[in-house]
């Protein structure tokens, strides 16, 4: 621990001495130099999101670039650094990640790994004075995303998480909507996001492993959860759901399918699904003189839709990575400009408080659950 708290000390004192000779410092944390046209991002946890999708992504924006990379397996280094350049000492294993607070070179940690490690990783970077970048769902549970936006405003980092389809066009429009009411007040929503994938585990056993933040619901039912509120532009009030498996020998301890009721202000009704045995990827919104709709809603890109007065709302990203190439440059253009981020740390916070109360609803046998305001 003194090791590390001498790092990050030195790290501020080089800040401070910048900020002396003139160096621009924003009141949000990111270092405004007009000179720095890309911010350096290493990557913590290199699965199959992070090397099939983020690093090509990350060769894509205009405004960031893979500059290091975070990993608890050494066999992987040798290939990430020959196929992405990156130097020896932009290296890092996670009990060293705190070292990373004398390395000028990266400014953004990016976190991909297991749930149950990101709020100890988030914590380590916003003390090393790194802005966070963090994969959903943000945490295990809304303390320890509450602990999460705590650091990063307390060492004046940024904290966004990766809602990839809050930047995805159609899904903005359909969330400009809540406000806009183009057919009228919202009656009732279905969001449903989940595949049938899993037979044995494999790479990913993690997602069946409770203690590591496994199941459906934290991994697809985000989507639906996350959609809903988007849609609405309100906060539920109560909750309730219930978990079932088809194949207990294989979820044991996890939810293979949850289904659950939001119940949100002006009587707005959301009834909700996710799985890991059944495809499903549809987001419906009913009002009182129509509707509208995409399917797939959720997909790494082709999210199309439509309307009932006949409105086509087509896919505009183009092919993968590039939804994950748009969020990473909004979300580096926030850091550079100090303007809001698009999914801040509190919007995560927010999906987990009606995580929560799903969680103790499905306990509960389906119980109507109170979800505790922000």
């Amino acid at each position: 621990m003194d090791t590390r708290l001498t790092g990050i000390s030195r790290r501020r004192l080089l800040q401070a001495m910048g900020l002396a000779a003139g160096a621009a410092w924003s009141p949000l944390g990111a270092w405004a130099n007009p000179s720095r046209r890309k911010l350096g991002v290493a990557l913590v946890g290199l699965g199959g999101y992070s090397s099939g999708l983020l690093a090509p992504a990350l060769g894509l924006t205009r405004h960031c670039r893979l500059a290091g990379i975070v990993t608890g397996s050494p066999h992987k280094v040798d290939e990430w650094q020959r196929r992405y350049d990156i130097p020896d000492a932009n290296v890092y294993d996670y009990d060293g990640l705190h070292r990373i607070a004398d390395n000028p070179d990266i400014d953004v940690i990016y976190i991909v790994t297991p749930n149950h490690l990101h709020k100890p990783l988030a914590l380590l970077g916003a003390r090393a004075g790194k802005h966070v970048w963090c994969e959903k769902p943000m945490a295990m549970d809304a303390a320890e995303g509450e602990a999460m936006v705590a650091a990063c405003r307390d060492n004046r980092v940024r904290l966004s998480i990766g809602y990839r389809m809050r930047h995805e066009p159609n899904t903005r429009r359909f969330m400009a909507m809540a406000t806009e009411r183009p057919f009228g007040a919202i009656r009732t929503l279905q969001a449903q996001a989940g595949f049938d994938g899993f037979r044995d585990g494999g790479n990913d056993a993690w997602r069946l492993d409770a203690a590591r933040g496994g199941g459906a619901m934290y991994d697809m039912g985000v989507y639906a959860l996350n959609g809903a509120r988007g849609c609405t532009g309100l906060e539920p009030l109560s909750v309730s759901a219930t978990r079932h498996t088809t194949r207990p020998e294989l979820f044991r301890g996890v939810d293979e399918t949850m289904k659950f009721r939001l119940e949100f202000p002006q009587g707005i009704v959301a009834d909700c699904a996710t799985s890991f045995g059944e495809n499903m990827n549809r987001l419906r919104v009913d009002c009182e003189r129509g509707w509208y709709e995409m399917s797939p809603f959720q997909a790494y890109d082709g999210n199309v839709g439509k309307a009932s007065d006949g409105t086509v709302f087509k896919a505009t990203l183009g092919r993968q990575p590039r939804m994950q190439a748009e969020q990473m440059d909004q979300d580096a253009l926030a850091i550079l400009n100090g303007t809001p981020l698009r999914a801040p740390g509190e919007e995560g916070v927010r999906d987990l408080r009606v995580l929560d109360a799903i969680f103790a609803s499905a306990r509960d046998g389906g119980a109507t659950t109170a979800v505790r305001p922000g």
